[in-house]
């Protein structure tokens, strides 16, 4: 019945600093950018690789959430990638600050996180080769 996961949608906090974020530090492909005037909101269609999707919104006067990773609720989002010491270098030389790599218990594989400007946590989980 489920295929994929076809998009994840994040409301965030300042849409300009977000979509730089997602765009020139992620080098995510703008698919869509649609403003809605009635709302005073943007929705911003990006796309991965795989086909899969980021919708980021902005809403006026949205609240903020809990985002610890061990809140309820989502706890990450993680992106696939071939090496994650390599994409770790190329974040922290934008000057994003990224956790010590770590090595998952169960599959051996590397992993380290990083937060989005709204302070989502994000996740580069190493591909397995």
């Amino acid at each position: 019945m489920l295929k994929r996961i076809h998009h994840v949608a994040i409301i965030c906090s300042d849409y300009q600093v977000s979509k730089d974020f997602y765009t020139r530090l992620l080098g995510l492909r703008v698919i869509a950018e649609t403003y809605r005037a009635e709302r005073s909101s943007y929705k911003l269609d990006l796309a991965l690789p795989d086909g899969s999707q980021i919708e980021l919104f902005s809403f006026p006067d949205a609240p903020p959430r809990v985002s610890r990773p061990e809140a309820q609720g989502l706890r990450h989002l993680a992106f696939e990638v071939d090496d994650v010491s390599a994409c770790k270098a190329v974040l922290e030389a934008q000057g994003l600050a990224v956790e010590d790599i770590r090595m998952d218990e169960l599959t051996g594989r590397r992993f380290v996180f990083f937060a989005d400007p709204d302070d989502l946590p994000l996740e580069l989980y190493e591909a397995m080769n």
